[in-house]
């Protein structure tokens, strides 16, 4: 019998009262686990009442001490990677080294919130003025919120609560309806470590949880990850409202392969990062872009037997390099992009649409596809498919295959493999995306630099994490002083410090 599942606020799991479920999947065998409650608006503002009475408290307590928790929940996290990948694999679907990879990303993240005390740090001038001297101080917002995506329910998490709760902040996670059980363990995991009651709190649910979050004058700032649609109304909707968001959206990642790249050592990468995950990663590559003719034929003759030779299992499978995607609905919505392709004219050389595993017929498995002659007016090609689809489209010249990244609706991702270092750097420097990889396939960036698409992968100004995470999560206030004091009389001019 599928179990219910509970919101996490002000430290304790309080069962949902709304009396309206979404089912939980186990994705290889298709049969319901469990239930995730639908918060009402009550309870939505019942967690964020929780982070509003704890904020005053842990504002105050010293950066070195909130480390201290940093410090504690990573190992707390370490120390239950097993149970929690586990946990993430039987509701997403992705295979156990991958959920691990997924925890060990969001670890690094709190590696980065463990040396709060020197990033919090301001700026100080003696002597700016006769007398005078001035510094800046980073403050804490008040009650935040995250709003996480299903392909990443530990990763993004951390990336967003690690930071704003290192910061002096207390928050309000709001996950995917899909898999919401990691994130619930990692709150308990959170008070485990140390960090009192209420600063962190799990609600799950749906739009009103959504809307909620968004329009509480007392939320001050809101973290989303997840389709761009629902991340322009996320940043409208928020910034209408008097709050600092940042929304990062869709993606449609292109890899560039010059016709000097390691052929087979492109394979491999195109391999890994357009199926790893059933291609459920916002930073997937689902274009590959070879430049020439002989480059492409080459390219297409040694991907066919590796996608055709792709081995799907069970998320619990050690020997499958990937597992099933995390619903029946996303399977369809999948399926109907290779239909589209199809339609449109593009040439399908792999099909993997009536995929099935030997006894797990009703999981929600698919094979790897390939598509050849993609063109940038198919419908197929300007939209996000998210599934283990790789496309190729093909370029005459090195400019062509510049435009076609930077053209595209959306600037997530991008890679070039080459070994010709003028062109590379050439490319880094014109593409106009916002991560670039140099003969590295997926170029997320590590936890001390900052994660951000452009154009409709991202809407607001400031990035996650790394030095970025710490702006957006707190508020400069600068002070200036005079401790010496003259008899000057009254000024009516602005002061300056001639």
């Amino acid at each position: 019998m599928a179990k219910d599942l509970h919101h996490f606020i002000n430290g304790a799991k309080i069962a949902g009262t709304s009396g309206n479920f979404l089912d939980v999947f186990d994705p290889n065998t298709g049969e319901v686990q469990a239930r995730t409650p639908l918060a009402t608006e009550d309870e939505t503002r019942a967690a964020i009442d929780a982070a509003e009475a704890a904020f005053p408290g842990w504002s105050q307590v010293n950066p070195q001490r909130r480390a201290r928790v940093m410090f504690e929940f990573k190992r707390l996290v370490e120390a239950n990677m097993d149970e929690l990948a586990h946990m993430l694999s039987s509701e997403h679907g992705k295979v156990i080294a991958d959920a691990k990879g997924d925890i060990q990303r969001g670890i690094e993240v709190i590696e980065f919130a463990c040396g709060i005390p020197h990033l919090q740090k301001g700026e100080f001038t003696e002597g700016a003025g006769p007398g005078i001297d001035m510094y800046s101080m980073r403050q804490p917002l008040g009650v935040c919120a995250g709003i996480t995506p299903f392909n990443f329910p530990a990763m993004i998490p951390m990336w967003m609560f690690g930071v704003a709760i290192a910061c002096g902040n207390t928050f309000v996670c709001k996950p995917s309806e899909k898999d919401p059980s990691v994130p619930l363990r990692l709150a308990e995991l959170m008070m485990e470590a140390g960090a009192p009651s209420g600063v962190l709190n799990v609600v799950n649910g749906s739009k009103p949880a959504v809307d909620t979050l968004l329009t509480d004058p007392r939320v001050e700032a809101i973290s989303f990850v997840g389709a761009s649609a629902t991340a322009e109304y996320i940043y409208a909707t928020g910034a209408a409202h008097g709050k600092r968001v940042q929304a990062m959206g869709g993606a449609k990642n292109h890899a560039i392969i010059l016709p000097d790249a390691d052929l087979d050592g492109v394979v491999n990468d195109l391999i890994g990062a357009g199926y790893g995950s059933a291609g459920e990663r916002c930073m997937a590559i689902s274009v590959a872009v070879p430049v020439g003719e002989d480059t492409a034929n080459r390219l297409v003759d040694k991907l066919i037997p590796r996608v055709e030779a792709l081995k799907v299992g069970t998320s619990t499978d050690p020997d499958a390099d990937y597992g099933p995607v995390v619903t029946a609905e996303h399977r369809e919505k999948i399926k109907s992009y290779i239909d589209m392709g199809v339609k449109e004219g593009a040439e399908l050389l792999v099909d993997g649409r009536d995929f099935t595993l030997q006894g797990y017929e009703n999981g929600f498995f698919m094979g790897g596809s390939l598509f050849d002659k993609v063109t940038p007016d198919m419908q197929s090609y300007q939209e996000e498919i998210f599934g283990p689809v790789l496309q190729i489209a093909r370029a005459k010249t090195p400019e062509e295959a510049l435009a076609l990244p930077s053209n595209h609706q959306y600037g997530n991702g991008v890679a070039i493999f080459t070994e010709d270092g003028n062109a590379a750097r050439n490319f880094a420097s014109k593409v106009n995306v916002g991560m670039v990889g140099i003969n590295v396939p997926i170029p997320v960036p590590l936890a001390y630099h900052t994660f951000g698409g452009w154009k409709r992968s991202a809407f607001g100004d400031t990035n996650q994490h790394g030095p970025e995470g710490v702006k957006f999560w707190t508020k400069i206030k600068t002070v200036t002083a005079r401790w010496s004091r003259g008899n000057e009389g009254a000024s009516f001019v602005i002061p300056t410090m001639k």
